[in-house]
């Protein structure tokens, strides 16, 4: 099967009218965790979480291609994605700054592999490192889910560059 369509026409747009018309669209606060072979562990806030497959289980997320994170998460063979609640925009903020270690003030618990679940999360999904694909300045990570685990909550939500919840439409 043929993945790549000829390129597009150059955009008519520029990368903060880009970024913009992103925003309006509301995603889910996630947090990918991992355990590094010395035994710490590394974490870092993103919006980019989508489901892929029912069966096979599997699930993506993106990170860009120059974040210093890189190669723990395509080295690693497991991760965690853990799905913040609407009350820890803390939490995301913290996993989202470059240095320091957010793990030292964080409650977890470890998954069968090690890998770090935060407390508190509406849902987590332990994941094999299934594969990664480049595009543009990100790369996609596919993750098969070995485990998950939900705690029914309101969701901590992203959406015109500021945290927020959701409000039920009756």
């Amino acid at each position: 099967m043929n993945t790549r369509s000829p390129r597009a026409a150059a955009p008519a747009f520029d990368v903060t009218q880009f970024r913009q018309a992103l925003s309006q669209f509301a995603t889910g606060v996630t947090v990918i965790t991992t355990r590094l072979a010395d035994g710490t562990f590394r974490g870092l806030t993103a919006s980019s979480f989508n489901s892929v497959s029912l069966d096979p289980p599997l699930v993506l997320w993106s990170l860009s291609g120059n974040a210093n994170s890189m190669p723990i998460f395509t080295g690693n063979s497991h991760y965690v994605i853990n799905v913040l609640a609407a009350g820890q925009a803390e939490l995301a903020e913290r996993f989202a700054r470059r240095g320091g270690d957010p793990f030292a003030v964080t409650e977890y618990e470890l998954s069968r592999t090690g890998q770090p679940i935060l407390a508190g999360a509406v849902a987590w999904f332990e994941c094999h490192n299934r594969s990664r694909y480049p595009e543009g300045d990100h790369v996609i990570f596919v993750g098969e889910v070995e485990e998950c685990a939900i705690h029914p909550q309101a969701p901590l939500i992203f959406h015109g560059g500021r945290f927020g919840s959701i409000v039920p439409v009756e």
